[in-house]
């Protein structure tokens, strides 16, 4: 454990508790310009937040302490899982402590808990947002299990700074596995994060929503916490994606600090891409039933498992 090491690790997790609110209205703003609406602030989920932050809370008396203590787990959650990341270099001394397979039981400990609290009041559209929450889980964590084995079986560690670092350095080229697992790879981030085709983050229909059902109870500063961490749950799988298919610009552990500020511009340039391809697939797609969900998250998981075979049998 370096200076360096420290001070890389501090900026990125400061990085992504700052960048992730602005990823989420950059994606809005591209979504209402590519529909020809009005484009809502870029600044609109910073303001929502510390709107929410000065509210007196409300919690229901059959409320019990897994309820109250939900939205702070789920962002410590979401705020380990950016730590984990390698987003902006690779010298990060957390990172060493857990792995990929580490990274998706991060992700699952959010969505049991936050499945727990939805349940814990027992309103009729909580229960039916935790258990279409839970089927999705159950179906996008295979799927991203081995999107991430295939990274680790090229680079032969299930480290992520490992995996970025031998991605990195490797010759520019196509490799059919990657290009495999980097579409089931999309196909599960769009489940994991309420987008569309699975879910829509914009709607309050309570008979197709999953997300939004889950935290329909919830007000004040727990209700920012947890719009926070859903924030950061994007920004962590698209720093994930940029991490596994586009490792380039992340700094080495043994570049200086110059280079780590070189990659904090780099980061924020391919995330407004990432965000306007985000928004993109989201206009050009249309809600899907969620009796379909298990197709099109076992379609993820059969590219994910196929680019693992594709790597076996190829070795690219």
């Amino acid at each position: 454990m370096t200076i360096a090491g420290i001070g890389s690790q501090l900026l990125q997790l400061a990085l992504a508790l700052l960048l992730a609110p602005l990823l989420v209205g950059w994606v809005n703003q591209c979504r209402a310009w590519l529909q020809n609406k009005r484009a809502p602030p870029l600044l609109l989920p910073y303001f929502t937040i510390r709107k929410l932050f000065v509210k007196d809370a409300v919690v229901a008396d059959n409320a019990s302490a897994i309820f109250r203590i939900t939205p702070y787990v789920v962002f410590g959650a979401m705020c380990c899982a950016a730590a984990i990341v390698p987003s902006l270099a690779t010298d990060l001394p957390f990172a060493s402590a857990a792995d990929a397979i580490a990274l998706v039981g991060l992700f699952a400990l959010a969505r049991v808990f936050i499945a727990l609290a939805a349940m814990d009041i027992g309103t009729a559209f909580g229960s039916l947002g935790a258990r279409r929450e839970m089927l999705v889980g159950f179906l996008a964590e295979p799927a991203l299990l081995m999107v991430l084995f295939t990274a680790s079986l090229i680079s032969g560690s299930t480290s992520l700074p490992s995996i970025v670092d031998t991605l990195a350095h490797r010759d520019l080229a196509i490799y059919p596995s990657l290009a495999f697992a980097g579409v089931a790879f999309t196909m599960v981030s769009l489940a994991e994060n309420a987008r569309i085709p699975v879910d829509n983050p914009a709607t309050h229909l309570e008979l197709t929503m999953i997300h939004e059902a889950m935290v329909l109870e919830y007000s004040a500063r727990h209700l920012a916490l947890i719009e926070w961490a859903a924030a950061l749950k994007l920004f962590n799988y698209s720093c994930i994606g940029l991490a596994l298919f586009f490792p380039y610009g992340i700094a080495a552990a043994e570049d200086g600090f110059v280079a780590l500020l070189g990659a904090a511009p780099v980061l924020v340039a391919k995330l407004a891409v990432g965000g306007f391809l985000l928004a993109t697939i989201e206009t050009l797609s249309a809600k899907m039933r969620i009796f379909r969900a298990p197709e099109f998250l076992g379609t993820a998981f059969l590219l994910a498992v196929l680019a693992m075979l594709v790597n076996q049998m190829l070795g690219s």
